[in-house]
């Protein structure tokens, strides 16, 4: 295993998920105007994002930050351009990131996505 498996595996093992989710919702805002500007109507990635933050506050438990995570991949699932739908992705896991600690991988993954789209 590399150091930076060793970092991986200590960063998803850690049991304080508030801060993951911080750190997943940061990853999923620097994509989410790539959603905003083709959807601006249609909240649910903000709205999930906003949810990974409040979780991550102590404000909300786990089954709201999981219904986010649900809508803002719904929202994925409604849209049609690439970057945009990579970027809700993002938000969902954020969201999700407050359920499970390995979804805090996922706004990585759809950020980089989103930006590799968007930059086609």
């Amino acid at each position: 295993m590399s150091d930076a498996d060793d970092l991986l595996a200590q960063l998803l093992a850690n049991k304080d998920r508030k801060a993951l989710a911080v750190w997943a919702a940061d990853c999923a805002e620097h994509v989410l105007l790539y959603f905003e500007e083709k959807y601006p109507e249609d909240d649910r990635p903000r709205k999930a994002i906003e949810v990974a933050r409040a979780f991550a506050r102590g404000e909300i438990r786990v089954g709201v930050a999981r219904q986010a995570a649900l809508a803002a991949h719904a929202a994925a699932r409604d849209a049609t351009d690439d970057a945009a739908r990579a970027a809700a992705r993002a938000a969902g896991h954020a969201a999700a990131t407050a359920h499970v600690a390995r979804h805090a991988l996922g706004p990585v993954m759809y950020a980089t996505k989103a930006a590799g789209f968007a930059a086609n």
